[in-house]
């Protein structure tokens, strides 16, 4: 009988804290549980966002930064202790920018063999505000297969 080799040795998985994304997170952790893989959880605070944040608010950049940095670090926290329960090996990280580059950039970075993304399914205008464009274009770039979320995976 052959042995199987698992296919994927790192895997990248972007949140927003979305539902969609935390679903991706728990299937990606799910995946490494059953073949050892890497996964490095990664939240990207979106500079345009920031910026027009700063402006309608008073906000300093730095400020709404901050904020950010904040509820990104809580659900990179959330996602690490679920895959940590799991003995997965896990990194974290945050990065600014435009989300699809940062994350297709980092793929690149740390040599991941596959992207678990959620993706949420609107329409029109809607959609173009939500990870569900960010997916794509993600889709788009990226240099390794990417897996899209949309519901609970239910495991």
């Amino acid at each position: 009988m052959e042995a199987h080799r698992n296919p994927f040795s790192h895997i990248i998985v972007p949140t927003d804290g979305s539902e969609t994304s935390i679903n991706a997170g728990q299937l990606a952790i799910h995946m490494a549980s059953l073949c050892p893989t890497k996964i490095t959880f990664v939240y990207v605070i979106d500079d345009k966002k920031a910026e027009e944040v700063s402006r309608t608010t008073r906000k300093t950049l730095d400020e709404v930064r901050a904020e950010f940095s904040d509820t990104a670090n809580r659900y990179l926290d959330y996602l690490a202790r679920l895959a940590s329960n799991r003995g997965i090996v896990t990194a974290r990280t945050i990065r600014y920018g435009t989300p699809y580059i940062e994350i297709t950039e980092l793929a690149r970075e740390v040599n991941a063999d596959l992207i678990v993304i959620g993706r949420v399914g609107g329409l029109g205008t809607q959609r173009l505000a939500r990870i569900g464009a960010v997916a794509e274009r993600v889709i788009e770039y990226a240099h390794c297969p990417v897996l899209t979320v949309r519901h609970n995976p239910h495991i």
